[in-house]
C-alpha cells in the first residue's frame, strides 16, 4: 500500500476554484491508478475522478466532467484534482485514493490505500 495525504481543500466562492493535491509515500507508486472521491454531509460517498498510473487515461464522474480535472506526476509521487466553476453541490470532504497494481479503476471497492480527506466547501 501506499501513504496518502490530501492538502488544498478550503473555503471558495461559487464559480470559483481550488486545487487539491495527494501526496503519496511509497516505492510503488507508478503502478497505482488514482482516483478522487468525496462525501458530503448525509450522502454516501461518491467517485469523482480517476486517472491511470501512467497518467494517458482519465475519468470523470458526470457531475464534474467539464469542470474537474485531474492529474499525476510520478517522479513527485503526486495527484492533483484542479477544480473549477465550483458549485455549492461541491461541498464534501475529498478523498484521494489508490488501487494498487491496477491500470485504471473508478469503483471504490478496487481502491486499497485512502488519504485522510480534505474539506471543500463552496459558498454561494
Amino acid at each position: 500500500q501506499v501513504q496518502l495525504v490530501e492538502s488544498g481543500g478550503g473555503l471558495a466562492q461559487a464559480g470559483g476554484s481550488l486545487r487539491l493535491s495527494c501526496a503519496a509515500s511509497g516505492r510503488t507508486f507508478s503502478n497505482y491508478a488514482m482516483g478522487w472521491f468525496r462525501q458530503a454531509p448525509g450522502k454516501e460517498r461518491e467517485w469523482v475522478a480517476s486517472i491511470s498510473w501512467n497518467g494517458a487515461k482519465t475519468g470523470y464522474a458526470n457531475s464534474v466532467e467539464g469542470r474537474f480535472t485531474v492529474s499525476r506526476d510520478n517522479a513527485k509521487k503526486m495527484v492533483y484534482l484542479e477544480m473549477n466553476s465550483l458549485k455549492s453541490e461541491d461541498t464534501a470532504v475529498y478523498y484521494c485514493a489508490g488501487a494498487g497494481l491496477l491500470y485504471y479503476a473508478e469503483a471504490p471497492t478496487n481502491f486499497d490505500s485512502w488519504g485522510q480527506g480534505t474539506q471543500v466547501t463552496v459558498s454561494s
